[in-house]
């Protein structure tokens, strides 16, 4: 099966931290254990200059863990223990609301949505960050087997999906939505193009990804790397243009300086998949952009 790698990760961290690379904002409001793990995950986030002021930890549940077994092509297969882990039981009224609201953007999943009151939580975070004008962005990162059943986790998916300002999904994911579409299909993606929606994004693995905007759509191509370990290759992708619309959220509106974020992010994602772990491969600005500079062979 080739070789093997069971790393406990908490699932938005790669991507947090990603985009704290570039010095935007606080984590906000993740649970974790009052054990090693959560202080380990805390710490982390310290010493990689990323505010950690917005999490919180439970005495009474453990952190979740997740175990990623890797193949030899660098795919994943995924292992979780929660049931209930911290993250499952945070309360609405644990959330550090003004915090949420000073925030430019709120990047957040689907996970939180399958059980209670987590669920009620991330509506209510969500709810005060778009009041406060906060840009949402949403990807929905499907992990099928924490889910009661696939027709519970499509509904919870799409329960939200009209609140996003970007949604980020890759091609199983539109098929998964779609019951079975063909995702290549661009009339069944923009299907998934809600009206209020700034920018849809379909992410191909090594071929790059797709951009829709209400303006505009087009491909940017990916960076061509050998992959070692593809975990965390979708939150440094998603990192990677935060970071750059976290900056000037105008580029939503210049197709041209867009595909160059997109380029960006889209190196991001390959470097990543260039090393083990998530959080360890996470690309600095400089190596991306020198990356960037880099001849094509």
């Amino acid at each position: 099966m080739g070789s093997e790698a069971m790393v406990p990760e908490w699932a938005s961290e790669p991507c947090i931290m990603g985009i704290d690379e570039a010095g935007r904002g606080p984590v906000l409001g993740p649970m974790v254990g009052e054990d090693e793990f959560g202080y380990m995950l805390a710490d982390i986030l310290k010493e990689s200059n990323v505010n950690n002021q917005g999490m919180r930890f439970d005495p009474g549940a453990r952190t979740a863990l997740a175990f990623v077994t890797l193949r030899s092509d660098g795919e994943r297969e995924f292992m979780f223990y929660r049931n209930p882990s911290a993250d499952m039981l945070l309360q609405e009224d644990e959330l550090d609301l003004d915090l949420i609201r000073k925030a430019k953007i709120f990047h957040y999943g689907s996970i939180s949505l399958i059980t209670e009151p987590c669920k009620s939580a991330h509506i209510a975070a969500a709810k005060a960050a778009k009041d406060a004008g906060v840009f949402l962005s949403y990807d929905p990162n499907l992990r099928l087997p924490l889910w009661p059943s696939a027709d519970s986790a499509r509904e919870g998916i799409l329960s939200i999906w009209e609140t996003a300002d970007i949604i980020k999904i890759s091609e199983e994911e539109i098929s998964f939505l779609t019951n079975g579409e063909n995702p290549y299909d661009d009339a069944v993606v923009r299907k998934l193009f809600h009206p209020n929606l700034k920018l849809l994004l379909v992410t191909e693995g090594s071929e790059g990804c797709i951009y829709y905007t209400k303006e505009f759509s087009g491909r940017v191509k990916g960076m061509k790397v050998d992959a070692v370990d593809t975990t965390g290759a979708g939150d440094a992708f998603v990192a990677g243009i935060l970071s750059q619309l976290a900056t000037d959220l105008s580029l939503l509106h210049k197709e041209e300086q867009l595909r160059d974020s997109l380029k960006f992010a889209n190196a991001c994602g390959a470097l990543t998949v260039t090393e083990r772990g998530a959080i360890p491969a996470l690309p600095t600005k400089e190596t991306v952009l020198n990356a960037l500079l880099e001849p094509v062979l």
